[in-house]
């Protein structure tokens, strides 16, 4: 793996969660050296408590004013998070924004079903924005959706209750 800045990027991290907040973690890794990293909400919600033992997938974001560490619990969601951020407008900070609002596999599953409306829940993400996404991505995010059986003979709103059910 490459970072934007093609230098070498850290895309895993294994160590003792040393504390939690709104968006961000600390892990202390065996050689005694402790990393901040940003992560979604849904993310946060799944990281286990302070002193256990965590393992992320990141990403390193290089730019021009920061050097940014973003943690996953998920290849999928390091992917989505990879995927967000190629639509123009979509920055590192607008796309943690949107899968805080989101787990990753309903974000997916929303792009792809062109759902703007639901994609505007998240913050900084309007009218225009959400158009764009779908847009751009709605062809590129399906193989991120788990699966969800086929069922005959039932119709369209039935079957958007099924999915909806197995994403939750």
């Amino acid at each position: 793996f490459r970072s934007d800045a093609g230098a070498p990027m850290i895309s895993r991290l294994q160590g003792i969660v040393l504390s939690r907040g709104t968006d961000r973690i600390e892990i202390e890794t065996g050689g005694g050296v402790v990393y901040e990293v940003e992560v979604p909400l849904t993310v946060l919600q799944e990281i286990p408590s302070v002193g256990d033992v965590l393992e992320l997938r990141t990403l390193q974001v290089v730019t021009e004013t920061s050097v940014t560490l973003y943690g996953f619990v998920t290849p999928q969601e390091r992917i989505l998070f990879q995927r967000l951020r190629t639509v123009k407008g979509v920055g590192a900070k607008v796309a943690l924004g949107i899968m805080s609002t989101f787990p990753s596999e309903r974000l997916a599953r929303a792009i792809v079903e062109k759902d703007t409306v639901a994609l505007r829940q998240a913050p900084k993400v309007g009218k225009k924005l959400a158009e764009t996404i779908v847009l751009e991505l709605s062809d590129k995010v399906d193989d991120l959706i788990g699966f969800v059986p086929k069922i005959e003979g039932v119709g369209n709103a039935a079957q958007q209750a099924v999915r909806a059910l197995v994403s939750l």
